[in-house]
């Protein structure tokens, strides 16, 4: 099998089954869309899940990349993935909202899997090669990784929150899970909470000196290592949605949207997987007290719900669609009429170009998350609006919320707050979504996925400190106004001319900064004697005299 100088380890592979069952197609995450660019400049190798259960496949390329499948059976699947991954630690990393299970059985296997997957990385890693792990599925691969190969450069970037140790603490392997992701040189993180969070449960755990970003490690050697433990926000491939939202065929399906929809005078926009940390029931609850309230009317205002399928065996998932069905039933059941609908809602998935037609329909984006990593959706809808309106209402637990803060930030459990801020921005006067969403538009085209992957896979290259002669200086020698620009960056250290200076002339050293060599043919400065206050100082003369207290009786 041919190895790589830099391999991903994710839990599922970066492509598809066709329909047909008999060949490939690239997923549309937004993990894959992000890491596609690096993959292709490396020539890399991608190890992960295929997607079906009980399949050997063998490793194949695909689109410039190396792909190696990992077999999961049926009972991997239901202990690993459905049962630890998605209904012992998602739950517990995002604040509870669900009640997570804690079984011997889920741990058994997920122990099992991660070993898996860190044999499958380690085969396919070259000498010295870059392993970049991926997400909450796989926080033991790290340290699994670093005893079969200590050669390797491995990376781990946590997609989802990392919680408080409070919550954290609740975990029966807590201890486990930490050793498992310090076997990283570089933890990655959404929010510099998240970075946070992680450090003081190190500290209470484990007991390992962290200091601002680093914590060090024990090496099994008597010695110790600096993991770096940091915030690096995920982005997307903004520009692909510039040039998608172009396109004369994708306006004019965002104009036929509006015109299936009675053409109501705004339209707002819920785009998430059908999942409890997203805050559906909470938008669907404001909304439609708005109605009740008459803010608003089905003629004026439409809110169409993308509920894209999502775990659909865990039960909770199971209970959730059912209530928030219920739900969209009874209001449109109270507000529809014949030509209008309260909801619009769509319990599936479309590709990217029907959701950038939404985009550009959608007069207001809702982003209500109880609980959210990132929220790629945000950033989704900011790129497409090439006409720079639009208003994004983001809640304020989503970690996108700390980069778009020209956003209008709401609480989602503050229903009141909710309907306010809503009706705020179905109101919003045109040269106020202007100045926002330019605003916004700047931040995510700034930093954008290239960004992000480029800052990510190059900070173990990074000094854990800067040199020394980058930092400010004061020296006793340079005037005052001179380390007041020194300080703001206008000036360049003096210390390394300093430095050659003294090892011209050693004796320079003892010198006062401001004395100069003698020169006979210029007498000497005369200085006031000893005391505070006259120290190194030329003495007044004339008019400007300071006079004795005796003096000035006598005046």
């Amino acid at each position: 099998m041919p190895q790589a100088d830099f391999v991903v380890v994710a839990n599922r592979l970066p492509v598809d089954r066709t329909p047909d069952g008999e060949g490939w197609r690239r997923s549309p995450g937004g993990l894959v869309t992000a890491l596609e660019p690096v993959m292709r400049r490396a020539e890399g190798a991608w190890v992960g899940w295929a997607g079906q259960p009980d399949v050997t496949l063998e490793p194949f390329d695909f689109d410039g990349t190396h792909l190696v499948p990992v077999e999961l059976s049926a009972a991997d699947v239901q202990h690993y993935y459905e049962g630890f991954s998605n209904d012992t630690i998602w739950p517990l990393y995002h604040d509870v909202i669900a009640e997570p299970t804690y079984k011997r059985a889920w741990w058994d296997a997920y122990v099992r899997v991660n070993r898996r997957f860190a044999e499958a990385a380690a085969a396919a890693a070259a000498d010295e090669a870059i392993v970049w792990v991926q997400d909450y599925q796989l926080q033991l691969v790290p340290k699994m990784l670093r005893e079969l190969r200590p050669d390797l450069t491995i990376g781990y970037f946590h997609h989802i929150p990392f919680p408080a140790y409070g919550l954290y603490s609740q975990l029966p392997w807590r201890k486990q899970v930490l050793e498992g992701l310090l076997g990283a040189d570089v933890i990655g993180f959404q929010r510099v909470a998240d970075a946070g969070n992680f450090a003081r449960a190190v500290r209470r755990q484990l007991r390992y000196e962290t200091k601002a970003s680093g914590i060090s490690v024990p090496d099994g050697e008597g010695g110790t290592r600096v993991a770096l433990a940091k915030a690096f926000p995920i982005s997307i491939d903004a520009e692909s949605y510039v040039e998608m939202a172009q396109r004369p065929e994708i306006q004019q399906r965002a104009r036929e949207i509006r015109e299936g929809l009675g053409n109501p005078r705004k339209i707002l926009l819920g785009v998430d997987r059908l999942d409890y940390t997203k805050g559906i029931r909470h938008r669907l609850k404001a909304w439609g007290e708005i109605l009740e309230d008459g803010r608003a009317t089905v003629e004026d205002a439409t809110l169409v719900q993308v509920a894209s399928p999502s775990r659909e065996r865990v039960d909770a998932y199971v209970q959730l669609r059912d209530e928030i069905e219920m739900t969209v039933g009874r209001i449109n059941g109270d507000h529809d009429s014949t030509t209008h609908t309260a909801i619009r809602y769509l319990h599936q998935s479309y590709p990217r170009e029907e959701m950038v037609a939404l985009y550009l329909a959608a007069d207001v984006m809702l982003v209500t998350a109880l609980r959210d990593g990132m929220n790629l959706v945000a950033k989704e809808y900011v790129a497409s609006r090439i006409d720079n309106r639009g208003v994004l209402v983001l809640s304020e637990f989503a970690g996108a919320a700390d980069e778009m803060g020209s956003a209008l930030l709401i609480n989602p459990h503050d229903i009141d707050g909710l309907k306010d801020t809503i009706v705020r921005a179905l109101e919003m006067p045109s040269a106020e979504q202007g100045r926002r969403m330019r605003a916004l538009r700047k931040r995510v085209r700034d930093h954008d996925v290239e960004d992000w992957s480029r800052r990510s896979t190059t900070a173990h290259r990074a000094p854990r400190r800067p040199p020394r002669w980058t930092r400010p200086s004061t020296s006793l020698g340079m005037p005052r106004d001179r380390r007041r620009r020194r300080a703001r960056g206008g000036l360049d250290d003096p210390r390394p001319a300093r430095r050659a200076r003294l090892r011209r002339n050693p004796r320079a050293s003892r010198r006062r900064p401001d004395d100069r060599p003698h020169d006979p043919a210029r007498p000497r400065r005369r200085r006031c004697p000893g005391g505070a206050a006259g120290h190194g100082r030329r003495p007044r003369v004339g008019a400007f005299a300071r006079a004795s207290p005796r003096d000035r009786r006598a005046r």
